[in-house]
């Protein structure tokens, strides 16, 4: 029977105040598949022990079933655990490591049965008399899983289990994965900071930062409509352009986002979204443009809703089948600094929250939680031009394009562009989407 787990405004906060989860809520329905992102240190393989019963929680309620769970004992809560290291038993042999959770179980009984049925499955019968010595880091992270099928658990906790894999066997273990779940339909919550898991594996994905829950939606919904500037920079690949605008709307003139030394100039008449832009008037905003937002005008001709710019190449990338463009555009960057946030302020030890002004405090807490943190632009000169070079650790230029192998670009060619402004995003400068408008998601509280 598979099972349905809840966590309700649980956190977590170890020794000196050091909060790693912070009153995350999430609902996870029987026979899910929920992938937890984010970066390291975010706290999602925290989130994951808690829901073993690995780790006790500090504050909130876990529900198995609608039941109370805070205190059970881990071994009654009926779930099978899939590390990041294997964790198989040097002494055992694959039949013995997939057996020996059978025989903890029920001593009296043969395994026998249920490991065949199990290495059929993940097709290791011929591993079953081996050494973990003697298995590849496939085939122990496949007798790993073996082990933690046999039980017929209601719920798997994939912890990062395919991060020590070669690029190759990572992506032939992650369609192996999702076959097996969907065909034995056991909830399933997959830890990873692999965007391209996440998306590939989740039927639903919860991205983390700073012990956070920052959206929670299907991987198509996270990718289309970022809640905040941090999910869409740390979702796709490549990393999304982030360019610093400036919205100018006169009342008798076209509306326009300046980008510096060019400027996107919105369709009339406006959309919806683009109306709602006028409130930001004189003001910088964060302007995000994916790869594929963008193309080569020569020699193709411009379309409905898309406008046009240039841009010099710095740089090209040969992916075989595509190729990524770096351009400069003469566009001002935004950076999402290490794509962290810093974790909230520790709390005095024993202050309780009726004390005085801890609710506001908590309002206050929850609100800038729920941003993107503070976006660190790059500083103009003084004599208004973009700063020169690149953010560290960043290839030239200010905007990446995808295109295909066959256009012949070098570096220093002057090549038109066109911006397709339907796929244009928006951002405040705490980094929360404006546009499109936030409406189109669904309430973190709800």
């Amino acid at each position: 029977m598979t099972r349905a787990i809840s966590l309700h405004d649980v956190s977590k906060t170890y020794q000196r105040g050091v909060r790693v989860v912070d009153r995350l809520s999430l609902d996870i329905e029987p026979g899910e598949f929920l992938v937890l992102l984010g970066p390291s240190g975010c706290g999602k393989s925290t989130v994951l022990r808690m829901i073993a019963g690995l780790e006790e929680i500090t504050e909130g309620q876990l529900l198995l079933d609608g039941e109370y769970a805070n205190d059970l004992l881990p071994a009654a809560r009926d779930m099978a655990m899939v590390f990041q290291n294997f964790a198989l038993y040097p002494n055992m042999t694959s039949r013995a490591n997939i057996g020996f959770p059978l025989r903890i179980e029920a001593p009296g009984e043969d395994p026998s049965p249920r490991v065949d049925a199990t290495a059929r499955m993940l097709g290791i019968e011929d591993l079953l008399d081996r050494l973990p010595a003697q298995l590849s880091g496939g085939e122990r992270q496949r007798v790993a899983m073996g082990r933690a099928i046999a039980r017929h658990p209601s719920a798997f906790l994939m912890d990062e289990p395919l991060s020590n894999l070669d690029a190759k066997l990572r992506n032939h273990l992650r369609a192996e994965i999702t076959a097996l779940t969907r065909q034995l339909g056991v909830t399933t919550v997959y830890v990873t900071h692999d965007q391209s898991e996440a998306m590939s594996l989740g039927d639903r994905v919860a991205v983390l930062r700073g012990g956070v829950l920052q959206q929670l939606d299907a991987p198509r919904s996270v990718y289309a409509l970022p809640r905040n500037v941090f999910v869409a920079a740390f979702i796709g690949t490549p990393r999304i352009n982030l360019l610093r605008g400036l919205v100018r709307a006169p009342l008798d003139g076209a509306m326009t986002i300046s980008l510096g030394k060019q400027y996107l100039r919105l369709p009339e008449p406006l959309c919806l979204d683009h109306q709602l832009l006028r409130v930001q008037q004189g003001r910088e905003v964060i302007v995000g443009l994916r790869s594929e937002a963008v193309r080569i005008a020569q020699p193709a001709a411009a379309r409905p809703g898309e406008v046009a710019i240039s841009g010099l190449v710095e740089h090209v990338e040969f992916q075989g089948h595509e190729v990524l463009v770096h351009f400069d555009t003469g566009s001002r960057p935004a950076v999402v600094p290490e794509l962290e946030a810093p974790r909230p302020a520790a709390r005095p030890a024993g202050r309780r929250r009726r004390e005085g002004g801890t609710v506001l405090d908590r309002f206050r807490e929850r609100a800038g939680a729920l941003r993107a943190g503070p976006v660190v632009v790059l500083d103009d000169p003084p004599d208004g031009d973009p700063a020169p070079g690149s953010p560290e650790g960043r290839l030239p230029g200010d905007l990446v394009v995808r295109t295909t192998p066959d256009i012949d670009l070098r570096r220093g060619m002057h090549v038109p562009l066109l911006v397709d402004i339907a796929h244009l995003f928006v951002f405040d400068q705490h980094g929360e989407r404006i546009c499109p408008a936030p409406a189109r998601l669904p309430d973190l509280e709800e």
